[in-house]
């Protein structure tokens, strides 16, 4: 039941960064259930990989690099995902950032037990 209710915030948080951004467009609400779907999944599977081989840069650059692991998880998404648009790796990394903060402050409504 957590999970659904952590894809559903996720989804929240999509759809309100793709209004307030204007280099971010998801088409409805099932496309941003989605899109919380495949980041979820993308950061499951390919983000640890990603960390892996870029370790030496993400030490170099104390740890900034991995700001553009994640624009390159939410162009990834991009392409996967019919119905959601990002324009450049800029909105992507301004994306990425907004919505990590933003799901930190749903995902803080939920209880832990």
């Amino acid at each position: 039941m957590k999970l659904i209710l952590r894809i559903l915030l996720s989804a929240l948080a999509v759809v309100i960064l793709s209004k307030i951004l204007p280099g971010v467009g998801v088409d409805s609400y099932t496309t941003a259930i989605i899109v919380a779907v495949v980041l979820g999944l993308l950061n499951f599977i390919v983000k640890p990989i990603l960390v892996i081989l870029t370790l030496p840069i993400t030490i170099l650059t104390l740890g900034l690099f991995l700001l553009i692991i994640n624009a390159l998880i939410i162009l990834m998404a991009d392409k996967f995902v019919s119905g959601f648009t990002v324009d450049s790796i800029w909105w992507a990394l301004l994306f990425s950032f907004l919505l990590t903060f933003l799901e930190s402050i749903l995902f803080s409504f939920l209880k832990e037990d």
